[in-house]
């Protein structure tokens, strides 16, 4: 009590109107702008962290890839759920509140995480994160375009898009020093203070706002839609599982997808027919607003899905340690910091549909690149790859915002940004699936193919074995039996590494085709220089 009476005293002190922080001031919107920012980044730091710490964690708790996936998949998937009603929530109880309360689920989630026991009790704690962060994300982002004119809208939300930057930056590394040096609850642990700091900074600087016109809540659009994310998402995780057998004409999966189709179907046709849907998806009917929309979708599925990707193939395949394979991010946050706020001047000054479509293409060539990955691949091939992802990302963030919301009402912000949130989001969940289960399926092909090409009695399969049991026999003191199973071993071994980095390949390609199909709705997107210049 004693601390709310001084942040209350703090607050008052700082609402004079003469001051910076006062709402009218010029700076003020700045103040506030920062203030977002530090959710922001707290938000898209966890939605990457977790890939660096996934394989310290997998070992930790002794689990697979199938299960592993769900620490990840389930944040983006509470995120998805949160996103679409945080509009309403804020229109209810107000931009201030709603923000707020978001922060602080996602502090006290991160305290969850860190004293997880189980790989159960993180997945759950995951979903308070994960809910938090998808209120934090469309509140704070409605917030700042509610704050700032259109002429500056841009910028505004180019520099917005560098604590997305340094999440992507700084949080891999970190997170890898903190597992190196002590353990993986530690990337959690990071969130509690800088929590704090911003809910402190959340009640002493921030304004109350509420639309005064207040929807109704659409109970049955809500329900189908938490019905079908998760139901879909755990279809696709377990139709390759170790635990199922039988793989996608498993009863239980069949069950899963029809589950999802009727959810799906009740939804759209919910959000159609009433008066005040959960999601208005008539904002969709916007074509810049839906083409964008498509594009997030695209985007989501290759971003979040790449990072999910690299750091297991750093760590299993290269043996990097978990600060090593959080060191290779580094230059795309900064790359990508770096062009945000360029790339928001260029929004405001030419056709955005520009630096959006080249954005696109590079980041799709990026992840092509990585298509060719070895168990010999070096360092600086690697991060080639990561520098023209990092420049292509800070090069269509901003013009895909601007676009995206160029036509969009003031009072529809919150609703818009809620849906465009959401299919990002919604992308990077199935892209993580997808990704996932296709690496399942992949691996296990190439394992397949490989050992057919092994044939005991071939030549060539002799004359390695030989080899190897001699080297084995002379450096390491084995006897010829002994050292005729570890060359056998060895041999196997091998395959598997090359058939999982096959599989790693073969991800990469799918999501280098699902990006580079993001640019075809960048086509149909309109942009009126003159509707510009009359609008500001």
């Amino acid at each position: 009590m004693r601390t709310i009476s001084i942040l209350h005293k703090i607050r008052k002190l700082l609402r004079n109107r003469n001051s910076a922080w006062h709402p009218r001031n010029e700076s003020y919107k700045w103040i506030i702008l920062a203030n977002v920012m530090i959710g922001t980044f707290m938000a898209v730091l966890d939605a990457t962290v977790v890939n660096v710490g996934l394989p310290k964690i997998m070992a930790s708790f002794g689990i697979g890839i199938d299960k592993a996936e769900w620490i990840i998949t389930i944040y983006m998937l509470a995120m998805a759920v949160a996103l679409p009603i945080s509009g309403w929530l804020a229109d209810k109880f107000g931009y201030k509140r709603m923000y707020f309360i978001g922060l602080s689920l996602f502090t006290m989630g991160s305290l969850l995480c860190g004293i997880s026991t189980n790989e159960n009790m993180l997945i759950l704690s995951r979903v308070i994160q994960g809910f938090g962060a998808g209120v934090i994300q469309p509140v704070g982002a409605a917030i700042v375009m509610r704050e700032f004119p259109k002429k500056q809208l841009g910028m505004a939300l180019g520099f917005w898009g560098i604590a997305s930057a340094a999440s992507l930056s700084f949080g891999p590394l970190i997170g890898g020093y903190l597992i190196d040096t002590f353990s993986w609850p530690f990337i959690f642990g990071v969130n509690i203070p800088l929590g704090i700091i911003g809910l402190a900074a959340t009640f002493i600087i921030q304004h109350e706002y509420r639309n005064k016109r207040i929807r109704k809540f659409d109970i049955i659009g809500f329900i189908s839609i938490i019905i079908f994310l998760p139901v879909t998402l755990y279809a696709l995780s377990e139709g390759t599982a170790v635990t199922n057998s039988a793989g996608w004409s498993a009863p239980y999966i069949l069950v899963c997808f029809a589950i999802a189709i009727i959810a799906l179907a009740v939804f759209i046709t919910t959000e159609l027919t009433v008066s005040e849907p959960l999601i208005d998806l008539s904002l969709l009917g916007n074509r810049n607003f839906g083409m964008c929309s498509i594009i997030s979708l695209v985007f989501g599925i290759g971003n979040f899905g790449s990072m999910f990707l690299l750091p297991i193939y750093l760590q299993t395949s290269l043996g990097y340690t978990a600060v090593q394979a959080g060191a290779v991010f580094l230059p795309v946050g900064i790359v990508q910091g770096i062009m945000s706020p360029f790339s928001g001047k260029l929004a405001d000054k030419m056709n955005p549909k520009i630096p959006l479509a080249i954005g696109i293409i590079l980041f799709a060539l990026s992840l092509y690149l990585n298509y060719s990955l070895t168990y010999l691949t070096e360092t600086p091939f690697i991060m080639i790859s990561l520098y023209l992802r990092g420049f292509s990302m800070g090069l269509l963030f901003a013009p895909l915002q601007s676009l995206s919301f160029s036509q969009i009402p003031r009072e529809k912000m919150a609703q818009a940004s809620g849906i465009s949130n959401t299919l990002r989001q919604v992308g990077a969940s199935f892209g993580i699936a997808l990704l996932a289960t296709l690496l399942t399926t992949r691996a296990t092909y190439h394992t397949q193919m490989y050992s057919r090409a092994i044939e005991p009695q071939a030549q060539a399969y002799v004359n390695t074995t030989n080899r190897i049991n001699n080297q084995v026999v002379q450096y390491a003191g084995y006897s010829y039996s002994n050292a005729s199973k570890q060359g056998q071993s060895e041999i196997v071994n091998n395959v598997k590494k090359q058939a999982y980095i096959q599989g790693i390949d073969d991800d990469f390609f799918l999501a280098a085709l699902v990006s580079i199909l993001g640019a075809i709705p960048v086509i149909f997107l309109i942009y009126k220089k003159k509707d510009k210049v009359q609008k500001l």
